[in-house]
């Protein structure tokens, strides 16, 4: 009973992997839609999405289950309580990568965004992708070290989201009224993406420690690290 109560209990874990994965991707992939006008590309994005919701419902169900049938205390349900904390977080990454192609959707066969503006926003993609990439590394691992780094890759983006409005300011702006709509909304999509990707991370440095990350000292952050490591290689036990 125990065993099946454990394997429930890392199947929640491998879904938010999942769904880590899958929005890592779409981001990824609606980028290039949007960049390079590419319809198909883009509805295979905002189709794909159905994926993640219908992932972050079956969790859903699993842990009000989980809650109604072992009443977990302790680590146990503050796994479960998290884990359906950071699976909104994920799927809501889910529904910004798809409004990205949405917009992508919208323009084409033009792309939504200035040729001025391509390098910028690529860039942007790419860190909001491999943010979550790393995110989804912190799930597996439960490393609260990296965990905490993440915010300092957020600041990155924070930092093109600004480049960005400092290009619609200018007065030599030439690319009209619609565009710079399209272009402050994008900006928005992928800071908010970046976001929940550190709201995960910051969520896991609650499940190991109990304690918020800006109340986690760095030697405690280490010593958690170690343990989560140790925890992973050695044999589950009862909770």
């Amino acid at each position: 009973m125990r065993d099946a109560y454990h394997e429930e209990l890392d199947s929640i874990g491998d879904s938010l992997v999942e769904m880590a994965r899958l929005v890592g991707s779409a981001i990824g992939r609606a980028t290039t839609a949007m960049l390079d006008a590419d319809l198909n590309l883009a509805e295979s994005v905002i189709a794909a999405d159905e994926k993640v919701d219908n992932l972050q419902r079956d969790l859903e169900t699993k842990a009000i289950n989980l809650l109604a049938r072992q009443q977990p205390v302790a680590t146990d349900l503050r796994i479960v309580v998290t884990s359906l904390r950071m699976s909104a977080d994920l799927e809501r990454s889910g529904d910004l990568a798809q409004h990205v192609a949405k917009v992508a959707r919208l323009r084409y066969p033009e792309s939504a965004v200035p040729r001025d503006l391509h390098a910028t926003i690529l860039e942007m993609g790419q860190l909001a992708q491999r943010l979550m990439a790393k995110t989804g590394e912190i799930l597996i691992t439960k490393d609260v070290d990296l965990a905490l780094q993440l915010e300092q890759d957020d600041d990155a983006i924070d930092l093109l989201h600004r480049t960005l409005f400092q290009h619609l300011m200018d007065d030599r702006w030439k690319h009209g009224i619609e565009t710079a709509v399209d272009v402050t909304l994008l900006g928005r999509y992928y800071e908010r993406f970046a976001d929940h990707a550190v709201s995960v991370a910051r969520r896991v440095v609650y499940l190991v420690t109990g304690d918020y990350a800006d109340e986690v000292d760095p030697a405690t952050a280490a010593a958690a690290s170690a343990a989560a490591s140790g925890a992973e290689e050695a044999p589950a036990g009862d909770a």
